[in-house]
């Protein structure tokens, strides 16, 4: 516990899944939150938990794709806590999914708004807020998926999250003098709103299962604790990284 007291964090995409557990866990570690995602009355309800647990969360709706939201929701850090030392861009969506040849124009191009667009416009207004205070963590939420292992008719969603390991590298390589240290992190499956639309059916969900060492999917409290680590001290010499957290998927599947 107090592993991130006195630091303030902004999680984009909160109030699911990773997201949602991730704030729950920064939290109970100390630290001051803003909360982004697009349904408010699932902000809303999160930040009465955390506040019920004797947390602070400040909420704010908002689209990923929109820079203008990416800009206010850095700000509101800055206004209500004075600071951001953490920031966590886990906004994500599966997309337009089939063959490729199939795929629409409008359909790519909304995947990797919300994927990688979005996650940049994060990151560029964060990174600007913790220059301020002498660095911080930035983490992404990208995927096995288009990294370590291909699945057919997930074009869009591979291509996106692939993008995020390479604007991972390139923000740690540009930031890393100025004290700012950047990661993604790399889910198996993960029992999430996402996975359960993509996996509808017992046989999917074995299927995906069986592809594990572990022989299971994640939790979203497993992944929250990896992402713990990369936003805290103890990974203070870790920057540019795929971190696979996976399950043993990349072992087992070729």
């Amino acid at each position: 516990m107090g592993r991130l007291d006195g630091k303030v964090a902004l999680i984009a995409g909160a109030s699911s899944g990773i997201g949602r557990a991730t704030a729950t866990l920064f939290a109970r570690e100390g630290a001051k939150l803003v909360l982004g995602a697009r349904r408010q009355a699932e902000l809303d309800a999160l930040a009465a938990e955390i506040g019920a647990a004797g947390g602070t969360a400040a909420v704010l709706a908002g689209d990923v794709r929109d820079e203008d939201y990416a800009r206010t929701l850095t700000a509101l850090a800055l206004d209500r806590f004075g600071r951001l030392d953490i920031a966590f861009n886990n906004a994500g969506t599966l997309g337009e999914k089939g063959p490729s040849t199939g795929v629409s124009a409008q359909g790519w191009a909304d995947t990797l708004a919300v994927n990688l667009t979005g996650a940049f416009f994060g990151a560029k207004h964060q990174i600007g807020a913790m220059l301020k205070t002498g660095g911080g963590s930035v983490i992404f939420t990208s995927t096995f998926v288009g990294y370590t292992t291909a699945f057919p008719g997930l074009a869009a969603y591979a291509a996106s999250k692939s993008g995020l390991i390479g604007l991972t590298q390139a923000l740690a390589s540009e930031f890393g003098p100025q004290g700012i240290r950047v990661n993604a992190v790399l889910p198996g499956a993960v029992e999430t709103e996402m996975y359960r639309e993509a996996n509808d059916t017992p046989e999917a969900q074995s299927f995906i299962t069986g592809l594990h060492a572990l022989k299971r999917v994640g939790a979203p409290e497993e992944l929250a604790r990896s992402v713990l680590y990369l936003a805290s001290d103890d990974s203070s010499f870790v920057s540019g990284t795929a971190h696979l957290v996976d399950g043993g998927l990349s072992i087992t599947r070729t």
